[in-house]
Parts: C-alpha cells; structure tokens; sequence
C-alpha cells in the first residue's frame, strides 16, 4: 500500500441545524480501494462531495499529497485527478459514448488534441465498451451507462476516482461485471474510494473499510472485520451483538 493521497482533517460540515459530518478524519491511501458503508443520512455522500469539492465544510481541511485544496473547486480537483462516478449516470444523451469519454478529457482532465482522443479510447477499453464506442449514450442499458459514467471519469486521466453507490439500479447478475470494471480501475493504478450500500459487492473488493453512523466514523479496517463489529451490525445492520448473520461468503458468522 503505498503513501497517504488524499486525507480529510477536522471536517465539519453543516446544513442550517443539521450537521452533517462532525470532527471527521479520514484518509486514503495510494493504491488502496477504500470502501464507506453507513446507515442512510451517515453523511457519505456528503464526505464524497467535499472531497470531490462540490460542497465547502465550515471547517476542517482536504488535503491531496499533503497540499491544502479545501478552498479549490471540483473543476480544479478534477484537474489534479480527482474524479466522480454518480449513482445516476449523467452523460449527454444526445452523444456517442465516445463522445462523452472525449468531452471528459478535454473538460476534465484538460487533455487536448491526440492526446485526449487517446485518453477517451483507452478509457472505454477499460469500461470494456469498444464495440459501443459509435452508440449513442440514450440507447444503453443501465449497465452500460454506468460502465460510461466511469469510463467519463477514467478519461480524465484520474489519480482517484469517488464511487458513489455505483451498484445502485442493477440486478444481481449485473454486479459481478461491476466489480470485474472495478478492479480493472483499481489494477490500473487509480485509487478508488466507494460508498455502496450493496455490501457483499464492496466486500469483495475493498482493501479497507469505514462505517460511517451520525457524520462520525465509527469503525474502519479490514472490510470483515468492521462488518463482525457488534457496534457496525447494530447500528448499521440494526442486529443486536448476539445475533448470528450470514456473512458474505455464505457462512454464519458471530
């Protein structure tokens, strides 16, 4: 696992009387696929969008490689490879996947030239989406729209990519190419940070774990040891600590 990429200080994030995230430290690690679990209103998406700067804490601080980039836009970040793949793809419709994985490079990654025709190609091989390379993005299904939501944000020549909730919409046969997509992401050298709420999913792949309950982290570490916590399956599972669940290789697990 390589150095610390992207870190979180004392971030506090509140929406009128609401706070959202309180006191949170978090950080990722090069390399690494950190996975973020959480009962609804946990404030993940919340964390996801400051550290993708969409969305500004009253205080605390994102750091990238040490540097402070609180006060920098999501376009600014984009820039320096931080990328965002949405639960709901967001492409134009009106576009060739192609398209959409070339405006990416320009706009986002600030590619230009061959330079960003090679990065939109080489993005949706990734996505394994060559042969609907010339298919406009309106007449995919919902698995290839979410392979071209990625395969956007892999355009940008991304350091990390944001997941969030990318697992949503799709039926049980369809999660296995997801995660095969995933760990071509994560092989070819992008650190990745997911939220999912379909946990056997992020199981599966996550190098480390956070539960997130009441913007706090309550647990963090190897993804089966977090999911054993009696404090995770409670608050999060709404198991009690003597209970048995079936664990996500089919086993019961105490």
């Amino acid at each position: 696992m390589g150095a610390e990429l992207l870190a979180a200080k004392g971030i506090n994030v509140r929406f009128g009387r609401l706070q959202v995230l309180v006191d949170l430290d978090l950080t990722v690690n090069r390399g690494e696929l950190l996975g973020i679990i959480g009962p609804n209103g946990a404030g993940k998406s919340t964390l996801l969008s400051v550290l993708g700067g969409t969305t500004s804490p009253q205080e605390g601080k994102i750091l990238l490689e040490g540097v402070d980039i609180t006060s920098k836009r999501s376009s600014w970040r984009s820039r320096q490879g931080i990328a965002t793949s949405y639960q709901i793809p967001r492409p134009f419709l009106g576009m060739s996947v192609y398209e959409n994985a070339l405006v990416a490079a320009q706009f986002a990654g600030n590619l230009r030239g061959k330079e960003a025709q090679q990065a939109a190609l080489e993005a949706i091989s990734l996505a394994k989406l060559d042969g609907l390379a010339d298919v406009q993005a309106k007449n995919l299904r919902l698995l290839d729209r979410k392979r071209l939501e990625v395969a956007r944000a892999l355009a940008s020549k991304p350091r990390i990519m944001l997941l969030d909730e990318i697992a949503g919409g799709l039926t049980e046969s369809e999660v296995p190419e997801l995660l095969d997509l995933v760990r071509g992401v994560l092989d070819s050298g992008v650190t990745v940070v997911w939220i999912e709420h379909v946990v056997h999913a992020l199981v599966s792949v996550a190098t480390r774990m956070v539960c997130l309950t009441y913007g706090s982290i309550l647990a963090e570490g190897n993804p089966h040891d977090v999911l054993a916590s009696p404090e995770v399956r409670q608050v999060y599972l709404g198991i009690e600590p003597d209970e048995e669940i079936l664990d996500v290789d089919g086993a019961d697990a105490k």
